[in-house]
């Protein structure tokens, strides 16, 4: 179990880089800016559990600000860990169920957080604003799929 749970690791690192590429690569070609909601969850996290993030005004929000995508990369790793777990459970599907499963996952993970605490609501989110979210995660979980796929050779 704990060898599947390090290939999810790993998996789950995999995905994240990719994820992380097609963003980048969205940002440069619509030449838009970088999402604050990370540094914003970390904000709201920190408020909800009592504990302050440390330093003068500049260095507390270079604090954040290198918090927050380490959150998406948490998640990223986290959800593939829960993907090894459930292959080593015995779970096997195929390539576009497994896809969808991981995507859906991994939307639930990053987006969940920034929706329960207020910072986002998907609800209102434009087609845009899908289309730029829901592409990444489908890099992420491709990424996943493939990979743990992989470790079946």
């Amino acid at each position: 179990m704990l060898g599947w749970a390090l290939r999810g690791a790993a998996a789950g690192a995999a995905g994240s880089t990719a994820l992380n590429a097609v963003t980048y690569v969205d940002m440069t070609v619509r030449g838009r800016g970088t999402s604050s909601t990370p540094e914003q969850t970390v904000e709201r996290l920190a408020e909800k559990a009592h504990v302050s993030i440390p330093g003068d005004e500049e260095t507390r929000q270079n604090r954040v600000q290198g918090l927050g995508p380490l959150t998406g990369l948490v998640a990223g790793v986290g959800v593939g860990v829960l993907v090894g777990l459930a292959r080593a459970a015995g779970f096997r599907s195929q390539p576009l169920v497994g896809i969808a499963l991981t995507t859906a996952g991994v939307l639930v993970a990053a987006n969940g957080p920034m929706t329960a605490l207020g910072i986002t609501d998907p609800r209102t989110w434009s087609a845009t604003d899908w289309v730029s979210d829901v592409v990444p995660h489908l890099a992420y979980g491709a990424v996943v799929k493939t990979t743990m796929d992989a470790f079946d050779r």
